[in-house]
């Protein structure tokens, strides 16, 4: 978990204006966009330009890149694959799955390829987008134990209410509607039970940096580990809620050594509260994120 990456930001593989931007942003990985961000009559534009930035940065890259490709069930794909790989991009983002056979096959196709482009063999991680369809909500478990390229999953509430045939995915009050929270909730929990990264989606209100910030703290003290951003705005305020503040990292402090020095004894007792298991995991997770994020 202390490897896991804070911020994903989007960038449109056609816009070199918006890919030089990011480059000076502190998003941990940048996300090289083929797919929804891209016209397709100008795909081949963006691909080339895709390669050039991954070529230009194999040796020396301070941000991760990442490539969003189009679907697998499209004829976009392969020729996505085919065009970027002999960059070695740090990871494939898969859109639009329906369970994790999707996954199995980019698993295949990335080996193939990393042979022909002299790229290090299962060196390419994979991050699903595994709830943009309606199918794909009752196959989330097929993730489990599907490929060691799996880096996480992240989920999309856009494309699902597209799905879905829905006018909106939100409440009046802001929230999601209840099958976005279950999209979500499904994602988190099918990332730990396979002991891969959860990582929130977007927000997006590019201009609403405080319910972005909301959220994404709401997002890791729930159990994401990072946020996907669309926007450079967007970076800082989730790397801000990915870190625990102070009063946590204090408190996460006392319930280990309170529990470290209860000796034997399986509960022990602090401010009130009767303390197990459970909360020493919690608190060592608070300063493992805080060691992560450079936190004294």
């Amino acid at each position: 978990m202390t490897n896991a990456l804070r911020c994903f930001l989007f960038v449109p593989g056609d816009s070199a204006r918006k890919y030089e931007k990011a480059r000076g942003i502190a998003a941990d990985a940048l996300i090289l966009d083929l797919e929804d961000s891209v016209a397709q009559t100008n795909l081949p534009v963006a691909r080339r330009m895709v390669r050039e930035r991954l070529e230009a940065d194999r040796s020396d890259r301070t941000q991760q890149l990442w490539v969003r490709i189009n679907p697998l069930d499209t004829d976009l794909a392969l020729a996505d694959l085919a065009a970027v790989m002999v960059g070695a991009p740090n990871g494939i983002v898969l859109p639009k799955t329906f369970s994790a056979v999707e996954a199995v096959m980019l698993d295949h196709y990335l080996s193939a390829l990393e042979a022909r482009e002299d790229v290090a063999i299962g060196s390419t991680q994979i991050l699903v987008v595994a709830t943009e369809t309606a199918r794909s909500l009752f196959t989330m478990d097929s993730f489990i134990g599907a490929s060691p390229r799996i880096y996480g999953m992240t989920w999309g509430a856009e494309d699902l209410s597209a799905a879905l045939g829905a006018s909106t995915n939100r409440a009046p009050d802001g929230r999601y509607e209840d099958v976005y929270r279950l999209a979500r909730s499904l994602c988190l929990a099918a990332c730990k039970a396979a002991g891969t990264e959860p990582v929130d989606s977007v927000y997006p209100d590019f201009r609403d940096l405080d319910g972005l910030h909301s959220e994404a703290l709401q997002g890791r003290k729930t159990g994401f580990t990072g946020k996907v951003a669309i926007h450079p705005a967007q970076v800082d305020p989730i790397n801000s809620a990915y870190e625990p503040t102070e009063d946590e990292i204090a408190y996460a402090r006392r319930v280990v050594e309170a529990m470290e020095n209860a000796g034997d004894a399986g509960t022990v007792g602090l401010d009130g509260r009767m303390l197990d298991m459970p909360h020493l995991k919690a608190a060592r997770h608070v300063l493992a994120l805080a060691k992560r994020a450079g936190a004294s």
